[in-house]
Formats: C-alpha cells, structure tokens, sequence
C-alpha cells in the first residue's frame, strides 16, 4: 500500500530523557581519557529513537588510508549499475498521487514534496523519485521521522546496493559505514582555523563544488538529512548542470563535447614510493560534458575546487576554458537554488549533474547524516542531447548571439 499525505513532525524525546541521557554520556571515559563528543540535543533524540549506541565515542573515524595508492584502488574494478529511475512510470503517479503538495521550487531546479515519509516508501515511489530527482537535479522533504538505518537503506536501494563508505570521514557508529557527517565540531581534519567574512567561502572552504570526483564510480543519488541547524544561515546552494551546458553556445559546445578533465580528491596523501615527497591528492580522469543514463541530456561536469585541468591541454588553455565555464556555472543565478534548512528536512540531488555550495553566514551548529548512492562509470555519449534540445525549450534554442555574458 503507497503512503498517504500526512503531517507527522519527527518523534521528539523528553527533554528529561535527553539530560538522562547526556550524563549518562558524559560519564563514560574514553580509552584516551577523554569525555564523549556530544551531538546536538535533537541529533540524540534521532539516535535514541533508532538504537544508536555512541558510548564507544562519537563520531566514528574509520582506519584512514596512507598512501593515495590505497585510495585510488578503492571501488575501482568493475561495477555494473541500473539506475532505479529506469523502471519509474514517466508520470510518476504513485509518487505525485501520494503527496500532498508537489511544487517546483524554480523554473530548472529543485523540487519540494510535501505530506510524504520516505521511512514509508514503496519501491515504485522510490523508483519515480528517482526519476524525478534525475529531472529536477533535488527534491526535498521536510519534517521527516527517518532513523540513520532507513536513510542508508534508501542509499542501498538508489545505488543500486552500493554506498559511498568513506575511508576517513566522520561517521555514525554501529550502522557498517556509508553515513558521513556533516558537523564542524565532529572534524579531525580541520580544512580552516577560524571562519572569515571578508573572503569567499567563509575561508579555506571548498566553495561550489561535486562529491567524491576523484572515484571511479562517483556518487548519483546523495541524501543529505540535517536534524540540527541554525536559525539564521547555514544554506545550501545547488546549480543546474543541464542549464549551465544549454548556456553555451553551439560552436563552444562543440569545443567541450568529448573532452576529460582531471579531478582531483579533497584530501592529500603520501607515495608509497615515495613516503617523505609532498602528499598529493588522488587524481582521475572523466568526461568534462557528462551523458546522464536516465534522461540522456548532457551535463556540464566540473566544479572551481576539484577539475584539477583539461587533460591534453597546456595549463593556459585548461585554465581559460575552464574559468570561463566556472562562470557561467556559478554566477547565472536562473538556474540556482538556494535552500533554507529546518531541523527534519531530507535533500535527495543528484551528484551527476549538479554542483553545490554552502552559505557560512551562520553561528552555531549545523549537524547532518549523509549518504552517497554510487553510480555509474561517467561517460559522454556523442549522440546525447542537452535538456533545452530534446524539449525544444524556448528561450534556450536558436537564439542569437550574445555580446556580452556579464
């Protein structure tokens, strides 16, 4: 049976039982001698609902790899992947049916679903999101009941059987790894010192960027549930990789189509055969114009912090290229969305064909589970269209010339 428009808010702890709680963690010590890190208040109540046990310390940090040998052998053989969007009804009836209200958030991207829990979808629902989140670059659900267990199965089911398991971020414990974190305060790899206002970013951020670029297999479907966040800021921005390629024009279209660009992981490790040389990041080769298999429609994919160049051209001409492609996927503002968080709110986008940034104008927490459903092999098929020329969009197609972009 398909589930019905509702509007049940996440279960809520007493306050009493979450201070119970609270001593009774902040008592434990630690093998190092030291206290357990505790999560926000309604992080708790998330996790005492599901059985979550954190007396063995919180966040959980998995043996992180040495040498980028090591990280770049991870998920590389093989994988075949059948996109769960691929067996969805086009229509999406079971899905659309279900809901209390379906609103398109912007003209080209993001999409809001409203009186839905995912912790109660059928397999044909889940295969129409799917479909409607390769369409729609992102879907949001708010004020969902959803234990870490049920997002990571969700995650399983989207990837096909596979998630991301990331070999040293943060990590809830006792679920077997694929749920990251998104919590400053749980950081051991610091990426900054202290925020500042006066640079983009917030200082020594990854700005706009796509996850987990440099896998041979890189994530489609990410699901990102923040229980805790801040009153004022904190937001997420996402971009069209659909729009951004359709902004082109035909004859730079034909100058990007077929080309690799090298990307480059997040962090840096050592050479294994060379253990005191500089660490370097793991580096891989994709397509820069990306074919996505559910719609076919071509994707510009790059993002400012990971395309490392454009393989086979000199580093003034990668440059160039892609600065100009940064720009026009970073500063058009029509094919952005910019979302304002509440606690309980799921964001389903689809790593393939968009990039993402967060706003840091915000005091306070921000705590989120995060689950990356790996995908395909990217590829770029000559005989794909882009969105605006299989729909015949107006305002994208056969217009002229234009002078000047900014």
């Amino acid at each position: 049976m398909s589930p019905v428009a509702v509007n049940t808010a996440p279960a809520q702890s007493s306050i009493e039982d979450i201070e119970q709680l609270k001593a009774k963690l902040k008592s434990v010590k630690l093998e190092n001698g030291n206290e357990i890190n505790l999560p926000p208040d309604n992080t708790l109540r998330r996790y005492q609902k599901a059985g979550i046990d954190l007396s063995n310390g919180y966040p959980y940090f998995p043996p992180k790899p040495e040498f980028f040998q090591e990280v770049s052998k991870i998920r590389e053989d093989l994988r075949e992947y059948k996109d769960p969007a691929l067996r969805a009804d086009k229509e999406k009836k079971a899905l659309f049916g279900a809901a209390k209200e379906v609103k398109n958030l912007t003209k080209w991207i993001g999409t809001e679903i409203i009186g839905l829990q995912l912790k109660d979808f059928t397999d044909k629902q889940k295969d129409e999101l799917a479909l409607l989140v390769a369409e729609r670059h992102i879907v949001f659900f708010r004020d969902q009941d959803l234990s870490p267990q049920q997002q990571q199965e969700l995650g399983l089911y989207l990837g096909d059987g596979e998630i991301e398991r990331h070999p040293q971020a943060a990590q809830v414990p006792g679920v077997g790894g694929g749920l990251t974190l998104i919590w400053e305060q749980g950081r051991k790899d610091k990426l900054q010192t202290g925020r500042s206002h006066r640079v983009p970013y917030g200082g020594g951020q990854f700005g706009w960027h796509t996850d987990l670029v440099h896998e041979a297999y890189p994530p489609g479907y990410t699901h990102l549930y923040q229980d805790t966040v801040p009153e004022v800021g904190g937001d997420t921005l996402w971009a069209s990789g659909y729009a951004a390629y359709d902004k082109l024009s035909p004859a730079f279209k034909k100058v990007v189509d077929g080309l690799n660009g090298v990307y480059r992981s997040a962090h840096s490790y050592k050479d294994e055969n060379n253990p005191d040389a500089d660490r370097k990041p793991v580096e891989r080769t994709h397509p820069l114009v990306r074919t996505h298999p559910v719609t076919g429609w071509k994707a510009l994919w790059i993002n400012q912090a990971m395309t490392a160049r454009i393989e086979g051209f000199d580093k003034a001409e990668s440059d160039a290229i892609l600065n100009y492609l940064y720009g026009v996927y970073e500063r058009s503002t029509d094919i952005q969305l910019r979302w304002h968080w509440t606690p309980g709110t799921s964001a389903i986008w689809d790593n393939r064909t968009t990039i993402h940034t967060v706003s840091y104008d915000y005091d306070g927490e921000r705590h989120g589970t995060r689950v990356s459903s790996l995908a395909e092999k990217p590829f770029y098929d000559p005989k794909s269209k882009s969105r605006a020329e299989d729909l015949q969009l107006a305002g994208w197609i056969n217009t002229p010339d234009v002078a000047a972009r900014y």
